[in-house]
């Protein structure tokens, strides 16, 4: 999808040091801001990002055989007298111009997502979901920031039928930026928890931050969140007017309940077949836990926007990111990896599938991040949680100089292990399980948690 000079220059202003005849000939392929993988027919951007300035790199880039790049002003100077080039004062605000280009040139439905857990495995049930439409572009492992978005929906093209996004947070406005440049048709809230509330400072705050998603959401488009929360959704009606879908997943219990008319999408989970019955159609994913059924239920909800058709019985085999949702067997125990990242929510959501599994049960927990000063709280309600379940042992990790936050509710629970270097954990571990153990892992990426995995047995 080729990007012409007059397209280019509408956005970034006139194009420097051009000829007549050069004029008339330049034209793009795509945009890139990487030297490594840069195409003759691409234009580059010079990004300045916190460990690598993309100005450094000009030389490589002129190897090439580009015909112009975007750099800030005074980075001429490292050009041919000759070559052309865009010169912006924010390399970055260039590149997510550039990005809202290509995406309304696309001219493709798109997804956005955002929540404070689950909204990576959603993205990825939503992809799988929706291929009944044809090839769909998503987000490629956790490509949620201001950088990762505008990559995605480069790396786009014509053959795509439908493009999903990931977005993420660290803080108001950032999410209001994520929209500005993808424009977003349906959104998707997957829920409001604790995480980054270190950050955010308060539940209301990290509200507010997700719901900025709507922000430059097409109007004639819609916004999918779970039918539960009630501040989220008197949030919302103050910054978004259009239609709204609220999910609502129940124990199959529940199916025979009488429901009140109302706009709610239901689904009904059934643990022990991994199955949910939504509408008059039957599901049975690969994924266990009511958290990840609550996820599969978003999906739903953007595919029959989508109008897709189901049959009676359908059966979805995800696949398992790296850190979540992987089932691991080693020598002795079933290892639960969900080591990827940990909030409140998350970790409760992991106990809770742990200790649907079989044989004993041990939790190597990595104490959570980002939660300021209400970190103890939260500490204190996982291991209440932890003290009144049938885990037989927690391994805990946490730094030395905190640990005297936890050490007066810790100190005389056998249940409890606690650990400053994750380097102790595989032989701590490997004393108390036996074969056919589980094994659930899961902390702060701050933890790196997976480096351990494999001296597991």
């Amino acid at each position: 999808m080729d990007l012409s000079l007059s397209e280019l220059n509408d956005v970034l202003g006139h194009i420097k040091n051009i000829g007549k005849k050069k004029y008339d000939s330049l034209n793009f392929k795509n945009i890139s801001i990487d030297s490594r993988t840069l195409l003759k027919d691409d234009l580059f951007i010079a990004i300045e990002g916190k460990n690598f300035d993309g100005h450094s790199f000009l030389s490589e880039v002129l190897k090439k055989g580009v015909e112009s790049v975007v750099i800030k002003e005074g980075m001429q100077k490292f050009l041919p007298d000759d070559f052309p080039y865009w010169v912006v004062s924010d390399t970055l605000e260039a590149f997510q111009k550039l990005t809202l280009l290509k995406r309304k040139k696309l001219n493709i439905p798109v997804i956005a997502i955002t929540g404070s857990v689950g909204k990576t495995t959603t993205k990825e049930m939503i992809g799988e979901v929706l291929k009944k439409l044809g090839k769909i572009k998503i987000s490629n492992a956790n490509f949620n920031n201001e950088i990762g978005v505008g990559l995605t929906i480069l790396e786009a093209d014509i053959e795509d039928k439908v493009l999903v996004l990931e977005m993420g947070m660290r803080g108001l406005g950032q999410i209001e930026n994520l929209s500005r440049y993808s424009e977003p048709d349906i959104a998707v809230i997957t829920n409001i928890g604790t995480a980054h509330i270190g950050l955010l400072g308060s539940k209301k705050n990290i509200t507010f931050a997700k719901c900025e998603i709507t922000k430059f959401l097409n109007p004639n488009g819609v916004v999918i969140i779970p039918g539960n929360d009630p501040f989220l959704e008197e949030t919302l009606k103050k910054v978004w007017k259009g239609r709204l879908i609220k999910v609502e997943l129940l124990n199959v219990e529940n199916q025979k309940k009488r429901f009140n008319k109302d706009d709610k999408l239901r689904g009904f989970y059934n643990p022990s077949k991994k199955t949910i019955l939504i509408e008059e159609n039957t599901f049975e994913i690969s994924l266990s836990g009511l958290h990840n059924a609550s996820n599969f239920l978003f999906a739903y909800a953007v595919a029959k926007e989508h109008n897709i058709s189901f049959a009676s019985f359908n059966k979805f085999n995800f696949a398992s990111l790296e850190g979540r949702n992987k089932i691991l067997k080693s020598v002795k125990t079933t290892i639960y990896d969900e080591s990827y990242n940990a909030s409140p929510e998350s970790v409760k959501a992991c106990i809770e599938n742990l200790l649907e599994k079989p044989r004993n049960h041990f939790f190597i927990f990595g104490s959570m991040q980002e939660l300021g000063k209400e970190s103890e709280k939260y500490h204190r309600e996982i291991f209440n949680l932890i003290n009144n379940s049938d885990i037989e042992k927690c391994l805990f990790i946490c730094d030395k100089e905190k640990e005297i936050f936890y050490y007066n509710f810790l100190k005389d629970e056998e249940k409890f292990l606690v650990l400053n270097n994750i380097e102790d954990v595989p032989k701590e571990i490997n004393k108390f399980t036996k074969k056919g153990d589980s094994i659930l892992i899961k902390g702060s990426r701050f933890w790196e948690l997976e480096k351990i995995i494999k001296l597991i047995n």
